[in-house]
């Protein structure tokens, strides 16, 4: 090929590349001035128009205002603030606290504390089962709180070979698929029994922290920092399908079911938005630029948004980024 017409070629390739549409828009900031420290879970109030942002090395748990973009409220008094829950029909806001190891809950309307459950050291991840109102917290060397959402009273614990990280509940069945870094594995709990039935070793690739379900394609996402790797399986069978490249340092994933894409935020400094072609087949489509040490986020389906925490560094304050999923 004459190296004019090879030049014209790499032309259009790079001008098309430039025109495909970005997966993620950013559509508003919001500073978080006098924010330090890093980041940890999310919730949302998705009528109420209302972003929870549990600040963790800031010890506040930060309420925003999602349509103005400012901040509503800052709750104080939080020790190391981690898993956040919204509990929309009593209006109520509970925050884990890993340093007191607590459970607090907090009037959504007045921002007052409602009642405290304790005994939880190192409380980190929260989930809430829709059907049975039973909310389940991730705390100590090993095991899953079960708290009554109506009476706010623990019903119960689950134990498990070390701490959680990321889990998740099916929608449809009865398993809770959580991840335990420190013991190299996924563990599988029929949570109508509380117990573990199944744990799926992870070995190739490890430090396995945030985890994403795609229910109805019978695929748990796992993603993996030693070596930065996103791991598929099939919860059928238990076994990895396929494995492929991400950025380091992943704290979360999300699975945004209407596009059939993953979201992987990784503090590395990108969001990896990948395509799922079919439940074993997977191609990253787009490396988002974000900033080093963001690796916090939160997808909100209903509304269509996707949250990202991006911390203090040198002279730029903290904030919260806002992108709209594109087609």
């Amino acid at each position: 090929m004459k190296p004019l017409a090879l030049l014209l070629l790499c032309s259009v390739a790079l001008s098309a590349c430039a025109q495909e549409p970005a997966t993620l828009k950013l559509t508003q900031t919001i500073p978080l001035p006098g924010v330090k420290g890093r980041f940890d879970h999310f919730a949302i109030d998705t009528k109420g128009h209302r972003l929870f942002v549990a600040a963790l090395g800031n010890n506040t748990l930060e309420v925003l205002d999602t349509v103005s973009g400012k901040t509503i409220k800052t709750i104080t008094g939080l020790r190391k603030p981690t898993g956040v829950l919204y509990l929309s029909e009593p209006n109520e806001i509970a925050v884990a606290n890993g340093d007191e190891g607590t459970f607090k809950f907090f009037n959504g309307a007045t921002y007052q504390l409602v009642r405290t459950v304790g005994a939880l050291d190192d409380a980190d991840n929260v989930r809430l089962d829709p059907k049975t109102k039973l909310i389940y917290v991730g705390y100590a060397a090993g095991a899953l709180a079960v708290i009554d959402a109506a009476t706010m009273k623990p019903t119960g614990s689950i134990k498990l070979a070390a701490h959680p990280e990321s889990f998740q509940l099916e929608q449809e069945g009865s398993r809770i698929f959580v991840n335990i870094p420190d013991a190299k594995h996924i563990a599988v709990i029929d949570r109508v029994k509380q117990t573990v039935t199944a744990t799926w070793p992870i070995t190739t690739f490890q430090a396995n922290f945030p985890m994403a379900l795609d229910e109805a394609n019978h695929r748990l996402f796992v993603g993996c920092r030693q070596p930065a790797r996103l791991v598929v399986f099939d919860t059928s069978t238990g076994k990895p399908v396929t494995d492929l490249a991400i950025s380091g340092d992943t704290d979360d994933l999300f699975y945004d079911a209407r596009r059939k894409r993953l979201y992987v935020s990784c503090g590395e400094g990108f969001v990896d938005v990948i395509d799922q072609r079919d439940a074993d087949h997977y191609q990253l489509r787009e490396r988002v630029p974000t900033r080093p040490g963001a690796r916090t986020a939160f997808f909100a389906p209903d509304s269509n948004e996707f949250y990202l925490a991006v911390p203090l560094r040198g002279n730029q304050e903290a904030e919260i980024r806002v992108y709209q999923p594109q087609k």
